[in-house]
């Protein structure tokens, strides 16, 4: 690995990856005794963990599972990767799901509110957390493994190995080159004309909106001229045609790079809402295109099938708690290396 900060050496040893929490700290638990690990993290084997980024949002209590895993990852019990939902609140960039931490007051977290069950972030904690977050590596490597919250792409982790800086500071850079060629370029007033005639109707689910292509363009080049968004949250590029997502029509989708990565070294990424059945309960409450269609839970996937999502869409079990629903479809998963075997909180999958 390079010298800088962003990317470094994986543990040695056996290892058990773990995928976004997003909050959920009882299958967390629950997986870590299935995996062997007693109540301070430590194994009889000398396994370590990794976790994979996506700690916290939507879940029922984000504090819990975030300084579970900094205390880990302070004993030199598991490492932690950089997850898109922790650059959000580097950014202090406001989503659905993070006001628990963002804005406590905002109407999400009030009664009777989408994510109303979340507990809030205690102020004391929050600078702590961020102080955290900007510690976090946005990939881990070794001889046989690489690991990262969502794509790597060997490009974008090349210029990462040569850039110098924190992440903050590097995502300002990114964002602000591109920002200049699209300026010369003309492309962001082409969107701004195409958000400006659609307005609202961009907001409505009912509405009947075509392919917008500048927009999408725009969202292509910010999302790709931007290494650390690259391996935070994916590959995008232009959709074929507009779909719903986290309330607003979206012109630019994620892809499955993977299906272009090349490279001996298996990866182990979370990040995509792998399932155990398509036909999962909280299924159409997700509007992404997806990304594992006819895919089996426990395949490896792309050119070479060496690389596995060991995220199991943990992310969206408060879905199925308010409809009622307890026989759980969705998973908190680990992949234990070098055994290639695939735990759930309920057990190891066969």
């Amino acid at each position: 690995m390079g010298r800088g900060a962003l990317l470094r050496q994986l543990f040695e040893g056996a290892i058990d990856v773990v995928g976004d929490v997003h909050g959920e700290i009882g299958p967390l638990r629950q997986l870590l005794r299935r995996l062997g690990y007693d109540e301070g993290g430590r194994h009889a084997k000398g396994r370590r963990l990794v976790f994979v980024g996506d700690l916290g949002d939507r879940g029922p209590n984000s504090p819990a599972v975030i300084e579970l895993v900094r205390s880990l990852v302070g004993q030199g019990l598991a490492q932690c990767l950089l997850g898109n939902h922790e650059l959000n609140l580097l950014r202090n960039e406001s989503k659905p799901g993070n006001r628990w931490f963002i804005d406590p007051a905002h109407t999400e977290q009030r009664p009777g509110g989408e994510f109303a069950q979340c507990r809030v972030a205690p102020e004391a904690l929050k600078p702590v957390w961020l102080t955290f977050f900007a510690s976090l590596p946005l990939a881990l490597e070794r001889q046989d493994l690489r690991i990262v919250h969502a794509a790597w792409v060997p490009g974008e982790i090349e210029a990462l190995r040569q850039a110098q800086g924190s992440t903050l500071e590097l995502y300002r850079a990114f964002e602000l080159r591109t920002q200049q060629q699209l300026a010369m370029e003309g492309l962001g007033e082409a969107a701004y004309r195409e958000e400006q005639t659609w307005g609202k109707r961009l907001e409505s689910k009912t509405a009947h909106v075509p392919l917008l292509p500048a927009l999408g363009e725009l969202d292509e080049r910010y999302q790709m001229g931007n290494p650390i968004r690259v391996l935070t949250s994916g590959v995008e590029r232009l959709a074929q045609e507009p779909f719903w997502s986290t309330g607003k029509w979206r012109m630019c989708q994620r892809v499955r790079w993977w299906e272009e990565y090349e490279e001996p070294v298996p990866v182990i990424i979370g990040h995509y809402w792998r399932r155990v059945r398509p036909e999962a309960s909280t299924e159409q409450s997700l509007s992404k295109p997806q990304m594992f269609d006819q895919i089996e839970p426990t395949e490896w996937v792309g050119a070479r099938e060496n690389v596995f999502c060991v995220d199991f869409s943990a992310g969206a079990r408060y879905l199925e708690r308010k409809a009622g629903i307890m026989q759980f479809e969705t998973h908190l998963a680990a992949m234990r290396w070098p055994e290639q075997e695939l735990w759930f909180e309920t057990g190891r999958v066969e």
